[in-house]
């Protein structure tokens, strides 16, 4: 009787499934600078407070730009790189001279544009790129039609959103997912007047952090970022109440800058998840207020208001100290009109 042969000895289980291999280390010294960190060789970041941007394009501009310019001119002067200017037809005419005489170049001129209309306006002669401007309403059926027939036909569109309470909030974003749903076109959307949203400045900013007002605003600004052709408009607050002027050096009192730093919070409250959701490059810089802002009974109507807006240390120096939004808004400007 034939014997069998002892088989081979099989590998064990170890032998067969080799884990991944141990990769070398850094040591700690690869992450941290040489002891000379602080010299001129290795220099430290500079702050963000101290960054201040060379060229700001003001996606904002209503009534005169003479009137404009000597407002801004204290605090933006040298900085301007371009601005919109939002006008009427009948406007038109009248802004190459303004802009010549002011020597700002005008990126684009935005016109009226009514959503409920269902269709788009014929696009006036003129030398610069067209935009369009919008009220939002709602999201009815002659909305959505027009909304997607400029995104379609590649324009950019400036709505001015007026109310957010919840249900405004949810017709938003229905309104941006009927619009959008197809794909078509490389037209943008501008969202106005929420960034920062209307406000019950009374309220006390304690309040404010667990307000389910300001919890509703994270949580819709999340959800807007998610559509890619939606970009945010930094303007002046709808606030119901006049924005702090800076007054002359030397007579700042307690109560004034009590106020202004109370602005500045709350408007940093509002900016912090609109960066983090949006992002630099999604957000624009305006210096003229919502509509809503300028028809409001208790402000001051007119150029007037947009003075005192223009004046205050609370939106300038926090658009400075900012900086990277104000920066970055060149290119982003100009691609959005440009596209």
């Amino acid at each position: 009787m034939a014997t069998l042969s002892t088989p081979p000895h099989s590998p064990g289980v170890g032998a067969r499934r080799r884990g991944p291999r141990s990769l070398p280390t850094l040591p700690l010294s690869a992450f941290s600078p040489p002891n000379t960190g602080v010299s001129d060789s290795f220099p430290l970041p500079s702050s963000p407070s101290t960054v201040h941007p060379d060229r700001v394009v003001d996606a904002s501009v209503r009534g005169s730009i003479l009137d404009w310019k000597k407002q801004v001119n204290g605090f933006l002067k040298g900085r301007v790189g371009a601005v919109v200017v939002k006008a009427s037809e009948s406007e038109l005419e009248g802004l190459e001279p303004q802009a010549s005489e002011v020597g700002v170049t005008i990126l684009a001129v935005s016109i009226p544009f009514n959503l409920e209309s269902g269709t788009i306006p014929s696009i006036p002669q003129t030398k610069y790129p067209v935009t369009f401007t919008a009220s939002f309403n709602g999201a009815s059926d002659a909305a959505v039609a027009a909304l997607r027939a400029a995104l379609k036909a590649d324009h950019i569109v400036d709505i001015d959103v007026s109310d957010l309470g919840d249900e405004s909030w949810e017709k938003l974003e229905d309104l941006l997912t009927k619009a959008t749903t197809d794909g078509l076109g490389t037209g943008n959307i501008i969202l106005s007047n929420i960034l920062p949203p209307p406000h019950d400045i009374d309220l006390p900013i304690v309040k404010l952090l667990t307000h389910p007002t300001y919890q509703s605003y994270q949580s819709h600004v999340a959800t807007l970022s998610l559509f890619p052709g939606v970009y945010l408009s930094y303007v002046p607050p709808a606030w119901n109440a006049p924005t702090p002027s800076t007054p002359s050096p030397g007579q700042d009192s307690v109560a004034t800058s009590k106020e202004k730093k109370e602005w500045k919070r709350r408007v940093k409250m509002y900016l912090g998840p609109a960066v983090e959701a949006f992002g630099f490059e999604r957000i624009l810089f305006g210096s003229s207020p919502s509509p809503v802002l300028m028809h409001t009974p208790v402000q001051v109507i007119g150029m007037k208001l947009r003075a005192s807006l223009l004046r205050s240390s609370v939106l300038i120096r926090t658009v400075l100290m900012l900086s990277l939004v104000a920066m970055r808004n060149v290119s982003t400007g100009a691609r959005l009109v440009l596209s």
